[in-house]
């Protein structure tokens, strides 16, 4: 999650820069920017069904720096 996820974060986040920087449509920018939302969510909620089945203190903290990460990569 979070090698794939950030890579693919900031993959969209210089190619939204790029399009502001052309001079192309902001809502082209954005759009391009939050593109790859879903697939966060789809990745955060496999950390967290994974953690439920195995428990314990180390899936609580997976549960948290998921929840963290996802918070991050929306608002960066």
């Amino acid at each position: 999650m979070l090698v794939v996820g950030t890579a693919i974060n900031i993959a969209s986040s210089a190619l939204a820069l790029i399009l502001l920087g052309l001079k192309l449509p902001l809502w082209l920018a954005l759009t391009v920017h939050f593109l790859p939302v879903p697939y966060y969510i789809f990745l955060s909620l496999a950390v967290w069904r994974t953690a439920e089945k195995t428990g314990g203190a180390k899936s609580s903290l997976m549960v948290l720096g998921s929840a963290l990460w996802l918070i991050a990569t929306v608002i960066v």
